[in-house]
């Protein structure tokens, strides 16, 4: 029998096969193998880029940071226009004080010294003609407060009924007309003759400057309450007293809480002229009283306090009639 050999290799079935030796390849570059691992393995890629352990996320890079960074630049958008507008005013303000010289109108600082001084006892009471400013604030404040409550006792169901009832409404229109434009100080005369008292002149003078708007107002709202509500309140066959409480009073709300806000500025901007004119105390009557004295850096102050308190009553109304308004 002849040996069987392999056409190629020429090794014989008789003799020993030696296996082949392993190719050892050459070891892959360095950062070769970590580049494959993160291509076949994306989260241990993720892994071995993210933060070393220890390491937090910096403030302004969280939510948190962020949402805080949109809070702070709103609030400063918000701000800057006022600010700036109120800066503006006193530059300007400073700029006639000084162009006017020693006998010009007082300067910011000058007056805010006056208003330091005037504050640091605010309530004293040295006899009637001689009182702190707060307590002219208040007097003020009281006789705003009764002659605007008065104009809505009588506003309020006086806008309903004109509101409601068309006869009513072409009736009392030319009296509105005729009486609506003439101008607060013309009806003081009127409530001397009648009272022979300055108090209840005064309020008589802010009760009949302050009743316009809530009258117009209420009346307006309840011309717009849609007709089928009314209908519907017909065919049920409901009382007056259930339309006004269940129907009109919700639907005209928004339009009486404007006319509230109009005649409460109404009612603050008439207290001040009725007051230099009846005296007694209150911020109108202060005014005057410091004109006397030639006491600028006084009348400046209240003409700040005016503004004030009758922007705070103005931004609440406000905020009152926003929460009424379904619109």
């Amino acid at each position: 029998m002849s040996a069987v050999t392999f056409n190629e290799t020429h090794y014989s079935m008789n003799s020993p096969v030696t296996p082949p030796s392993p190719v050892v390849s050459p070891p892959p570059p360095p950062g070769l193998g970590e580049r494959k691992n993160s291509q076949t393995n994306p989260q241990r890629g993720a892994e071995a880029g993210a933060l070393p352990q220890g390491r937090k996320t910096p403030m302004w890079e969280s939510e948190r940071g962020q949402a805080f960074g949109e809070a702070v630049g709103k609030f400063f958008r918000a701000a800057l226009p006022p600010l700036l507008g109120m800066a503006l005013f006193i530059l300007l303000w400073q700029i006639v004080s000084s162009s006017g010289g020693e006998h010009g109108l007082p300067g910011p600082a000058k007056t805010w010294e006056s208003a330091k001084i005037l504050f640091a006892d605010p309530f004293y009471d040295k006899g009637p003609n001689d009182k702190g400013i707060g307590w002219n604030i208040l007097h003020s404040l009281y006789r705003v407060g009764a002659g605007f409550g008065l104009a809505a006792l009588v506003g309020i169901p006086a806008g309903f009924l004109i509101g409601r009832f068309a006869f009513l409404a072409a009736m009392v229109a030319p009296v509105i007309s005729l009486l609506r434009p003439v101008s607060p100080l013309a009806w003081l005369p009127i409530g001397l003759y009648v009272f022979k008292q300055t108090e209840p002149a005064s309020l008589w003078v802010i009760f009949i400057s302050s009743i316009w708007p809530i009258i117009l107002n209420t009346a307006a709202g309840v011309s717009r309450v849609p007709q089928d509500y009314l209908n519907v309140a017909r065919v049920l066959n409901l009382s007056e007293w259930t339309i006004f409480t269940r129907i009109l009073f919700p639907s005209v709300l928004p339009h009486l809480m404007t006319g509230i806000r109009l005649s409460i500025g109404v009612a603050w901007l008439v207290i001040v002229a009725a007051e230099m004119l009846t005296g007694g105390t209150g911020l109108g009557f202060w005014v005057w009283d410091e004109w006397n004295n030639l006491n600028v850096e006084h009348i400046l102050i209240a003409i700040f306090i005016v503004g004030f308190t009758g922007l705070l009553l103005e931004q609440a109304l406000v905020m009152v009639a926003n929460r009424f308004n379904y619109e």
